[in-house]
């Protein structure tokens, strides 16, 4: 054993300050910082907090008044993007046009698509309107399948438990927060699942008219036919001609309403209720959507309130 006697205050100093050290250096790593999530849409950067809690932070690079087709890899996002530990995105070619931009230009190899990083939400659901042999005449359409895909909730659970596991990767030391965190959002998800189902029993089979393709997943969860849409083709924004066939189109139909989300135009929406009589029904479409939709199980609630109260 080595015997060290101090004498002297400024060896008392030093004495206490090698002290300090060593306990810093005995003590435990502090925990992981809080995960940085980069969500390409509202929808999913909500999810990843109800999952994620006080341990993330979250940057949504769009909003609900936004279209996400037609962004652009801006400085901002950027930036969010070379400190991200995970993406989450919608996929199926949603972000084609700005997001590979970005993964190319970070530099950051963990969020690059295959990596622990990186979450499609339409790698994990069940895929709606998969097409075979696309080209430009087409419009604006996705091959792999419809990205709109967190409209249905059932989906919504699907990417929750997604989303859980690859907390859990990141952030091992607090894998138990998350999978307890993400079993309650799922019970009490399961529980609204049901009572709305219940409470728009009445909506299936009705009829509406949409913009856009966006609604598909929606539509398709409540058993409601889209008949007509104001975009001649995906992507291409309703003229006088393609209007007019619409409205010969829906002619002895009943439709409940035509429906628009914020970020769409609606002059050919209300060009349409005049002449043919038919409520618009602008839904939130994702978080933020209006004053109402603050969360994910809000906005649901808010689209069957909106969808039921239109007679």
């Amino acid at each position: 054993m080595v015997h060290i006697i101090i004498k002297g205050t400024k060896m008392k100093k030093l004495s206490l300050m090698i002290i300090g050290l060593g306990m810093l250096l005995a003590s435990p790593m502090p925990a992981f910082a809080k995960v940085n999530i980069f969500a390409c849409a509202p929808e999913w950067g909500a999810l990843a907090k109800e999952i994620g809690g006080d341990k993330v932070d979250i940057y949504n690079a769009s909003n609900a008044n936004q279209d996400i087709h037609h962004m652009r890899a801006k400085p901002s996002l950027l930036a969010a993007m070379r400190k991200a530990d995970l993406v989450i995105c919608s996929g199926a070619s949603l972000e084609i046009g700005w997001l590979p931009i970005l993964l190319n230009k970070a530099g950051n190899n963990q969020v690059q698509d295959g990596g622990i990083g990186s979450i499609m939400a339409s790698d994990y659901v069940p895929l709606l309107e998969v097409m075979q042999n696309v080209d430009r005449s087409m419009g604006h359409v996705h091959p792999e399948g419809n990205p709109h895909v967190h409209l249905d909730p059932n989906n919504i659970a699907l990417v929750s438990k997604v989303i859980a596991e690859r907390l859990s990767e990141i952030d091992s030391s607090h894998s138990s927060y998350y999978e307890a965190r993400q079993s309650s959002f799922d019970e009490n998800w399961a529980k609204a699942v049901t009572q709305w189902e219940t409470q728009a029993a009445n909506l299936r089979g009705a009829n509406v008219v949409v913009y856009h393709k966006s609604w598909t997943y929606l539509l398709n969860w409540l058993g409601i036919q889209a008949v007509a849409s104001l975009e001649p083709k995906p992507g291409i924004p309703p003229n006088a001609s393609h209007l007019e066939k619409v409205l010969q189109d829906i002619q002895g139909k009943n439709i409940k309403g035509i429906l628009i989300a914020p970020f769409e135009n609606e002059k050919g929406a209300k060009w349409l209720s005049e002449k043919a009589n038919i409520p618009i029904i602008k839904l939130p479409f994702t978080v933020g959507g209006n004053n109402q939709a603050t969360d994910l199980k809000i906005m649901f609630d808010d689209t069957l309130n909106r969808l039921n109260n239109i007679d």
